[in-house]
C-alpha cells in the first residue's frame, strides 16, 4: 500500500504501569516507518470484558495515517505488544498491552489472522467510547461511531483523563 490511509486502533492495558505502557505503545507506533499519529483519545478506565476476574483496564483509541498494508500494520501492532511484555496465556485474559486494529479506510478483510473492520468493535463500549472521542463521524458497518456508541451500555466506562494525558 503506497497511498496513506486513515487507520484506527484500540489500545488497552490492565497489568503493570497501565498508563505508562499505553504511552510507550503510542510512542512506538508513532516512531514506526509509514505511520503518522493523528490523534489520541482521552484515557478511560473500564471493567474487564469476557473474563471478569481480572483487574480493570485503561483504554484509548488512536487514529493514524499509514502507508503500511493491513498485514504490516498488524505485524507492527504485535511487535509493539511483544516489546511491551505482552504474553498470550488465555483469551480475554489480563495483559500488559493489547493493540487492536479497528478500521482502515477503504479496507475490508477476513483472513485467519485479520478481520477488518474489527468484528466486535460495535458491541464494546470500551472501544466505542474512546473512538467516539476522536472519530465520532467515522462510518463503520453502515453507522457512525457516535451512533454505535449510543447503542451500547457505556456505564462502566469512566473517563479518567482528557487527551492531554499522553503528554504528561
Amino acid at each position: 500500500m503506497t497511498e496513506a490511509r486513515a487507520a484506527y486502533l484500540s489500545l488497552g492495558s490492565n497489568l503493570g504501569s497501565r498508563e505508562e505502557t499505553l504511552r510507550k505503545a503510542v510512542r512506538q507506533l508513532a516512531a514506526a516507518d509509514g505511520i503518522k499519529t493523528l490523534s489520541v483519545s482521552s484515557l478511560y478506565e473500564t471493567e474487564p470484558w469476557g473474563k471478569k476476574d481480572q483487574p480493570s483496564f485503561l483504554n484509548i483509541a488512536v487514529s493514524l495515517q499509514t502507508t503500511l498494508t493491513p498485514e504490516e500494520l498488524l505485524a507492527l501492532a504485535q511487535a509493539v505488544e511483544t516489546e511491551l511484555g505482552r504474553v498470550r496465556h488465555e483469551r480475554w485474559g489480563p495483559r500488559t498491552i493489547d493493540v487492536d486494529i479497528l478500521h482502515i479506510e477503504g479496507v475490508e478483510r477476513k483472513t485467519p489472522t485479520l478481520t477488518l473492520p474489527h468484528p466486535y468493535m460495535t458491541e464494546r463500549a470500551f472501544v466505542l467510547v474512546p473512538l467516539a472521542d476522536i472519530a465520532p463521524d467515522l462510518v463503520v458497518m453502515g453507522r457512525t461511531v457516535e451512533k454505535w456508541e449510543k447503542s451500547v451500555d457505556d456505564g462502566s466506562v469512566i473517563r479518567v483523563a482528557g487527551p492531554e494525558w499522553i503528554e504528561s
